[in-house]
């Protein structure tokens, strides 16, 4: 079963889950901000997903603007990343959907379409 880590008051992720609902698609819904993904499991949705890490930030978040993230994420390590993500779920870039062999970050339909109508 897939897994969706969201934010129940964003309005993306209320479309995610949404379209998911309108395509048959059964998940296991994890709130971002109360259950954010622990270390290993980031570690491993990272390494999964083939992505930048720098594709897991929310950009346009709040926390990630009030720690000043945009000027300090290419002096941290992978692993200051990741700690960093783990430690506050608003920093992740949502919806986050991690399947047994993909992962998406944020809602592009098209994106969507191609995982899950194949």
């Amino acid at each position: 079963m897939i897994k969706v880590y969201h934010y129940p008051k964003c309005t993306t992720c209320k479309r995610a889950l949404k379209w998911l609902k309108e395509n048959n698609v059964e998940c296991e819904k994890k709130d971002i901000k109360e259950q954010p993904p622990v270390f290993e499991e980031m570690k491993e949705i990272y390494k999964k997903s083939g992505l930048p890490l720098k594709k897991f930030f929310n950009t346009s978040g709040l926390v990630y603007k009030e720690l000043k993230l945009k000027d300090k994420l290419a002096d941290m390590s992978e692993d200051e990343q990741l700690k960093l993500l783990c430690s506050n779920g608003m920093l992740i870039k949502r919806p986050l959907v991690v399947g047994s062999d993909f992962v998406l970050v944020g809602f592009k339909e098209n994106e969507w379409e191609k995982v899950f109508k194949n």
